[in-house]
């Protein structure tokens, strides 16, 4: 299933798209039902895919700007720290 897929596991990576309205409420309902499930969540289009083990808590960011007619929210999630013990 995911054989044709770059799987995003170092560096940095950055991804814009757009979106019909119902297309984004599948991908925010996909999105909702992964954390609800536990604490992985898996990000993919046709080329790529992002899996990701967080934590809590989630960082949500809500920015409005009434002159330039804009509202953006902004989710940011952490990755548990790996305890090294030896």
């Amino acid at each position: 299933m995911y054989r044709d897929k770059r799987m995003i596991e170092f560096g940095e990576f950055e991804f814009e798209t757009y979106l019909t309205k119902d297309e984004l409420v599948k991908f925010l309902r996909n999105l909702a039902d992964q954390i609800d499930r536990g604490n992985e969540i898996e990000i993919l289009s046709e080329d790529w895919i992002i899996r990701f083990n967080f934590t809590e808590p989630i960082e949500v960011e809500v920015e409005f700007d009434a002159d330039a007619k804009k509202l953006k929210f902004e989710i940011e999630f952490r990755q548990r720290s790996k305890i090294v013990t030896g």
